[in-house]
């Protein structure tokens, strides 16, 4: 994969690993990923002792399981799937606990085998031990040499249910005793965040009593086809589904940064993105280039345009309790809503200055971090497949943001698009579901035939593992207010699950998987409870456990 130095830098500037992805080739960053956020392993390269005073190999060391390449066909033979472990807590009689970052690559994850995240919390506690499991079509751990259609037939949430399963009952651990492990001699705990936190709920919604218990932060366990809203009258706003045609609707990402960004910010956003859909919906294409070039986005196609807009949006993922003001999104709001020193009241200072600062600071600042030295359709355009730098077709691995978009087009959905008439919105109402399940099509040519669109089978997916209403028992769902996924967790305001002592259900200040990381909890009281408490639920859940074989 080719990544630009600009994108390079942003993705640094973000703090947080791939939260804006590329295409394979080209610059232009398109999605950010449900993911964990990246945590940079101070104790790399220190000795790895365990209690009893061994020395063991380093967080870094790789070891790989023989995985199936097809569970439903096992006589397709198994492909080298890459793990990290490490036994530094572990005692006999205790848990194994096992994370899947989900859709990245895993080497870069082997904090998560620490003390310096829930995971080794939990381990520490509890007397465990810690693995990272990559997932399948993400870093080195490729059922197939390329990520072409044909590959990804078994690249699938099914699939990787299954790898989760079949490792845990089959693997030999690096350690003593490590043959004796499997579920039923031993109690493991499934831990996951974001996307995999979904994995944690639907592996133990769809095979219970593999796993003795699980921890699922920020889970995004609701695909989501279409959201709408009406306002009942005298009870509040209230969200139903509904799954109209080729609809992804995912507006609700935006909505937790909408409610808890500066307030300044928030109105002058709102009223920027209102006067962009009213130049487009008049059609005026004078005013229309004018607006654009106000932007330094001289984009041929208006959807290209206010899609550019929600980068800025973005950043807002990266955030965490700790965030200081020269985050990426604080400097975008400093942009807009400080003048001559001087900070906006809550009302903002208006449609007229918010939209030339808005203008200039992408003029001056976003673009070159996000672009680089290229021109505005190669980096930002999304018709023109045909561009060397486009990338719409590459197939070689890794490359994380093509087999992330493979989940996205053909299960998921998650359009992060404008928010419906009547409804708030700080993204244009001219960026659709349709705009980014146009691509689909360009990515995987021929996988969904002559149409237009993808169609994601998000209903398929919440019916096969429950979403938002799973009753699976012994886990413990972790989610934050400020958290940008939040309408896809149990958390959502459409949820009607309340959650319960055999599911718990914790709600911090957080943002994107704030509670896996145990420097947040020293940031926020909040998050220090609900880690706190879920370490108690997941303490009693494991002491409850007997040997079944």
């Amino acid at each position: 994969m080719v990544v630009t130095n600009s994108l390079a830098s942003l993705v640094l500037l973000l703090s947080c690993a791939n939260a804006l992805p590329s295409r394979s080739k080209g610059p232009a960053p398109v999605l950010p990923r449900p993911t964990i956020p990246y945590l940079e392993n101070p104790l790399e390269g220190l000795p790895v002792v365990s209690r009893n005073g061994t020395r063991l190999p380093d967080y870094t060391q790789a070891y790989y399981f023989n995985q199936l390449i097809d569970h439903d066909n096992p006589s397709l033979g198994t492909f080298q799937q890459r793990y990290y472990h490490t036994y530094e807590f572990y005692e006999p009689g205790g848990p194994i606990i096992l994370l899947t970052p989900g859709e990245v690559d895993a080497s870069a994850y082997t904090a998560y085998l620490t003390n310096l995240t829930i995971n080794g919390r939990i381990a520490q506690t509890l007397n465990g031990s810690t693995i990272v499991l990559e997932h399948r079509f993400f870093g080195a751990s490729n059922p197939y040499n390329d990520l072409s259609v044909a590959s990804f037939r078994v690249h699938t949430v099914q699939q990787a249910i299954a790898d989760l399963v079949y490792f845990a009952q089959n693997v030999q651990l690096p350690m003593p005793g490590g043959d004796q492990l499997a579920p039923g001699k031993a109690p493991w705990i499934l831990i996951g965040g974001s996307y995999a936190g979904a994995l944690t709920s639907y592996t133990m919604t769809s095979n219970p009593g593999v796993f003795t218990a699980g921890y699922a932060s920020s889970a995004v366990v609701e695909a989501i086809v279409y959201v709408s809203t009406f306002e009942k009258p005298n009870s509040g706003r209230v969200l139903l589904t509904v799954t109209p045609h080729l609809r992804s609707d995912f507006w609700g990402y935006f909505e937790p940064v909408r409610k808890n960004m500066p307030a300044n910010c928030s109105a002058d956003v709102q009223a920027v993105i209102a006067y962009v859909d009213s130049v487009i919906a008049s059609g005026d294409t004078t005013a229309i280039g004018a607006l654009k070039l106000t932007f330094g986005l001289p984009l041929g196609h208006d959807d290209d345009f206010a899609a550019a807009l929600r980068l800025n949006l973005f950043t807002w993922q990266a955030l965490q309790p700790d965030s200081g003001p020269n985050q990426a999104f604080y400097q975008f709001c400093d942009a807009l809503e400080v003048q001559n020193g001087v900070s906006a009241s809550e009302t903002g200072w208006g449609l007229d200055y918010a939209l030339q600062a808005w203008g200039a600071y992408w003029n001056s600042t976003f673009y070159r971090q996000i672009c680089g030295n290229y021109g505005v359709e190669t980096c930002l355009g999304t018709y023109d497949t045909t561009s060397p730098y486009s990338g719409w077709t590459y197939t070689g691995i890794p490359n994380a943001y093509r087999s992330w978009q493979w989940l996205v087009c053909t299960e998921f959905g998650f359009q992060q698009d404008g928010a419906p008439a009547g409804q708030p919105s700080i993204v244009s109402r001219v960026v659709t579901p349709e705009w980014g399940l146009r691509q689909c099509t360009y990515l995987f040519p021929g996988a969904f035939g002559d149409a237009a669109f993808a169609s994601p089978n998000a209903t398929g997916i919440n019916a096969a593992y429950e979403g938002w209403d799973t009753t699976v028992e012994n886990i413990v769902f972790a989610s934050g207010t400020r958290d940008p996924w939040k309408e896809a967790t149990v958390a959502a305001e459409g949820s009607t699950n309340p959650g319960s002592d055999a599911q718990p259900h914790l709600l911090s200040d957080g943002f994107h998987c704030s509670d896996m990381l145990i420097q947040e909890g020293a940031a926020s009281a909040s998050i220090k409870t609900v880690q706190d408490t879920a370490v108690s639920y997941i303490a009693q859940w494991i002491s409850q456990w007997t040997p079944t074989a």
